[in-house]
């Protein structure tokens, strides 16, 4: 029997049942809907938190002193860099990058009349490009002049928390470079809001001469951050740089923890994927069978007219891939939408949830989804092999029956 006769079998059974294979079909659909509407969301935060990190925090790639450790923010010269504008002007002059400067990090404690914070001092070239971000983020007072030998600037959550604002003085206190604690008055000069809470909470912002004062650090620099114009050639840059007194790190290197958390999350993710997609298969079966059970006296007419059992099964694997193509079908409108809908609306979950994350997840308060052609086409092709392959046991139970058994069959 030529194939399209067995189509034409399949697809009248299957409108013989609308309201069954209209709910199966369904099934497939809001199933596959769902998964590519979750991956969107997970991409689009993965992808956000990452980008957020690279921009705000780690750069593409940093030149650090080979004994410089962030967690310990030394400014002891010997964890410092001794020359970091010949270190910049080396950055530079490479036709990948963007923008370098050097910073000087130092940890801090914010004090106010009745409050306190332990922040982290960033003293950085205010004139640089690489600070674009915040600079846009600025929503009250001014951004830092260079020569500001009083200003710093505040993320406005940290600000609203502690109850200050544009103009007022507070107090930093630290350990400088002598081992010595130390204290200087400062003014507010602005705050800045970046979206994401963790950072906007957790850093103070001067220029660098002042910082470099302050802290007792004369020149040095704890590190280059360099932006690049393509994040694919980090490992050319770092290699390009590299010496035998400095530390070069790669973005990659520099969110590892957040790349492997990612990795790990993504892994439980897939079993959630294989859950959704198996039970789309226990439907699509149970959908078959039904349908094998009601027909026992068609089939045993079919075989007793000389249909062939390789022709039963496929006739019923043509019914299921009938069901799975137009459930994908479906199923991509309604991912399509979702993911749609996420990426321009976004789910808010608040600037305290955000902070949660800490300072390894450069979390939005808004969480955004992300168009990924290749989650779109493997999730669609795993549903549907899924579901051909689901359909045969009730093909091949179909196959294996008895003309005179099925036709005595009530």
């Amino acid at each position: 029997m030529p194939l399209s006769k067995l189509w034409v079998i399949a697809y009248r059974d299957l409108g013989r049942h609308r309201r069954r294979s209209i709910f199966t079909l369904l099934a497939v659909a809001l199933g596959l809907g769902l998964l590519l509407t979750l991956d969107g969301l997970i991409s689009g935060v993965v992808a956000d938190s990452l980008a957020n990190s690279i921009r705000l925090r780690t750069g593409h790639v940093q030149i650090r002193g080979a004994s410089f450790q962030e967690d310990q923010l030394s400014l002891q010269a010997k964890d410092l860099l001794p020359n970091p504008d010949q270190l910049v002007a080396q950055a530079k002059a490479l036709s990948e990058v963007k923008a370098a400067a050097p910073v000087l990090w130092s940890s801090v404690i914010l004090n106010t009349i009745d409050q306190s914070a332990g922040l982290q001092l960033m003293g950085i070239d205010t004139t640089s490009s690489l600070y674009d971000p915040i600079r846009a983020g600025v929503v009250a007072g001014d951004w830092p002049t260079p020569d500001d030998r009083e200003g710093i600037l505040i993320g406005r959550g940290l600000a609203d928390s502690l109850g200050i604002g544009v103009g007022q003085k507070v107090n930093l206190t630290l350990v400088n470079a002598d081992g010595r604690p130390d204290e200087g008055t400062f003014t507010i000069r602005g705050l800045f809001s970046t979206g994401i809470p963790s950072y906007d909470q957790s850093a103070v912002f001067m220029p660098l001469d002042k910082a470099q004062t302050f802290t007792g650090a004369g020149n040095r620099a704890s590190l280059i951050m360099i932006l690049l114009n393509n994040q694919n050639d980090a490992n050319k840059v770092a290699a390009a740089l590299s010496g035998p007194t400095v530390s070069v790190l790669t973005w990659s290197d520099l969110n590892k923890f957040f790349v492997e958390t990612m990795a790990t999350a993504m892994s439980f993710y897939a079993i959630l994927d294989g859950i959704v997609i198996l039970i789309v298969a226990v439907i699509i079966v149970n959908t078959l069978l039904m349908s094998v059970f009601e027909r026992f006296r068609e089939m045993g007419i079919l075989a007793a007219l000389g249909m062939k059992g390789r022709q039963i099964r496929l006739m019923f694997l043509l019914e299921a891939a009938t069901l799975g193509l137009l459930g994908v079908a479906v199923g991509i409108v309604i991912g399509i939408a979702g993911v749609a809908y996420l990426a321009t609306t976004g789910i808010p979950i608040g600037d305290k949830m955000a902070a949660v994350a800490g300072s390894n997840f450069a979390l939005s308060a808004t969480m955004y989804g992300r168009f990924d052609v290749n989650s779109f086409i493997n999730l669609s092709l795993a549903t549907l092999f899924v579901v051909v392959l689901a359909s045969l046991y009730p093909a091949w139970y179909a196959a294996r029956l008895e003309p005179v058994e099925a036709l005595r069959a009530d």
